[in-house]
């Protein structure tokens, strides 16, 4: 079960589905395919999390692959169909605050489950990209599930590439590895530099992210103690936290 593995171990169990055989497209003809496997395999979460105004489509223990052997499952990459801590302090948080994204140009970076990217539309920007390199069709069921029109996906790898002008970039529970931590650090202070862009990354407080260089930078906008459920699931995480980064800090 998820609550005796604790976050590392479920961390492992994402992981390894990651390298696992990556059959997430090949066994489908079609989106349609994919989106009727989500809709079978999935279960619609609208408590127990952050932000019971948004609804979403996930892995709970009621879902058959929940409990199956990781060679079993039919794709990999899982990450959309899990509402990260992270995530979660950073939709709150727009809900909250809905002046952070109102009227402004928006990018959920590694969107997964799109909920920051809906919170951000619920509070009125004028445009939002959901960008994840997993396939966008979880986060447009998502955006159906709310009442909104499917936002713009983008499954491209922006890190590595020029800066696009956002007013606003989103990051949630993306500093679980060192390299892409580096990476993002890098790619980030080239968008704020080059179109003064805001970043807000939401984080519980794993050590990937607590021992990089970039902490420094950031200054706390907010801190939100995690459901009960919720830190059940991420055994040893109690509180998720909104930081503002200010390389000139």
């Amino acid at each position: 079960m998820l609550t005796r593995l604790g976050v590392f171990g479920y961390m492992n169990i994402v992981k390894t589905l990651c390298t696992s055989t990556n059959r997430y497209l090949q066994g489908f003809a079609s989106d349609n395919d994919i989106k009727k496997f989500i809709i079978e395999n999935t279960e619609i979460v609208r408590k127990h999390n952050l932000t019971p105004e948004i609804h979403l489509r996930l892995f709970t223990p009621n879902c058959r692959f929940w409990h199956a052997r990781p060679e079993l499952w039919p794709f990999s990459d899982p990450f959309w169909a899990i509402y990260w801590p992270g995530g979660q302090a950073l939709a709150r948080y727009l809900l909250s605050n809905p002046g952070v994204s109102q009227g402004k140009r928006v990018l959920d970076l590694g969107c997964g489950c799109g909920a920051s990217a809906i919170a951000a539309k619920f509070c009125g920007a004028s445009h939002v990209v959901a960008n994840d390199i997993d396939p966008a069709i979880a986060t447009q069921l998502n955006c159906e599930l709310n009442g909104l029109n499917p936002l713009p996906c983008d499954t491209e790898n922006v890190i590595s590439s020029e800066p696009e002008e956002y007013d606003l970039i989103l990051l949630g529970d993306m500093f679980y590895e060192e390299a892409l931590a580096d990476s993002l650090h890098s790619w980030l202070n080239c968008c704020i530099q080059t179109h003064g862009t805001q970043v807000l990354i939401g984080d519980p407080g794993r050590a990937q992210f607590e021992g990089h260089s970039i902490r420094r930078l950031l200054r706390q906008e907010a801190q939100f103690e995690l459901p009960k459920a919720v830190r059940e699931e991420n055994y040893g995480l109690t509180c998720s936290t909104v930081w503002r980064y200010l390389p000139e800090l």
